[in-house]
């Protein structure tokens, strides 16, 4: 079988399941595992590099005004590839391709390949998406096995925190404007021992005021913008300008502000989703775990604008 992913989290999906060597097609950034570098791109994203997040907000809000997708499919590539199967996506027209930049590209295909659409919300919609996969490949077992340890993982985590008080969480998924995050981040607060005092379970994230961070008495804030890595996001929260009343959230007076790699654990709805339910239960209930996180996972981010921030390993 051969594969073209236009998506980050059934690329590593697929490579969980043991598809690494079927995978041919992948996107600029499908980024994990490292195997997938020497994979041809076939999407490509039409932003140029910006200077920060209030210029990529507004540079996507002109394109989804002018109707215009925010991704280029190699056309050509497609072709010569001949993928069997094309795992796209249809939760979120911003943060990958969709089955609409497929568009002519298909007409070019023959015989025309499979064409699936994955749309996760939940993480029981995380966990259909890997049997879906497993069952489109002929890996239905091995998704199947996936499932089950990634479920036992979070289960740890449960019993780890439980009886615990749960403290009240701010999720951004964006800076400026500040964006709560939503989907699946509220349900990995819950599971890791907090409540998210913005984000509903479900549904999608949205923008917020400053003013409602501040009013929402969050004991901590989790600095989680979509698609960033650690360093990037501790990049844009020094050079970004707090707002009035910052001081006086209790998050931020009790030092408990921290940045996470969002690109590998919290915005991707794949495998290591657990490991951010992981990351995020060692913030809120560092006595009570003891699970190997990856380095340069998490950061104080209230550290960051003095340059001393630290990665957690």
């Amino acid at each position: 079988m051969r594969i073209c992913s236009f998506l980050p989290s059934a690329t590593e999906t697929l490579y969980a399941l043991g598809l690494g060597d079927a995978v041919v097609g992948v996107t600029y950034e499908c980024d994990f595992p490292p195997g997938v570098a020497s994979k041809p791109v076939v999407v490509h994203t039409k932003l140029s590099p910006t200077p920060s997040p209030a210029e990529i907000d507004r540079l996507v809000r002109e394109y989804v005004t002018r109707g215009e997708s925010l991704y280029r499919v190699d056309a050509e590539l497609l072709a010569r590839l001949q993928p069997d199967l094309i795992v796209t996506q249809d939760l979120c027209h911003v943060c990958a391709a969709s089955p609409d930049d497929l568009g002519s590209a298909l007409t070019s295909l023959s015989p025309a390949p499979r064409v699936i659409s994955l749309s996760p919300q939940t993480i029981a919609d995380v966990w259909r998406d890997v049997l879906l996969l497993g069952e489109a490949t002929n890996r239905l077992t091995q998704a199947e096995e996936l499932v089950r340890e990634l479920q036992r993982r979070i289960a740890a985590v449960r019993r780890a925190v439980a009886g615990a008080p749960k403290p009240r969480v701010v999720c951004l998924e964006w800076l400026d404007p500040p964006f709560a995050a939503g989907h699946w981040v509220p349900e990995m607060v819950e599971c890791a021992g907090g409540i998210d005092a913005l984000g509903e379970a479900g549904k999608a994230s949205f923008r917020v005021e400053w003013g409602q961070v501040a009013r929402s008495q969050a004991e901590i804030i989790v600095l989680m913008p979509c698609g960033y890595d650690l360093g990037q996001t501790l990049n844009e929260f020094e050079r970004m300008r707090l707002p009035d009343g910052w001081q006086n959230i209790p998050a931020v007076a009790a030092g408990r502000v921290f940045a996470v790699d969002a690109s590998s654990y919290c915005s991707r709805p794949g495998p290591r989703t657990v490991t951010g339910i992981e990351i995020l239960a060692s913030l809120l209930h560092p006595s009570r775990l003891d699970f190997p996180l990856p380095v340069a996972s998490v950061a104080p981010a209230s550290q960051a604008r003095g340059s001393t921030a630290r990665a957690k390993s």
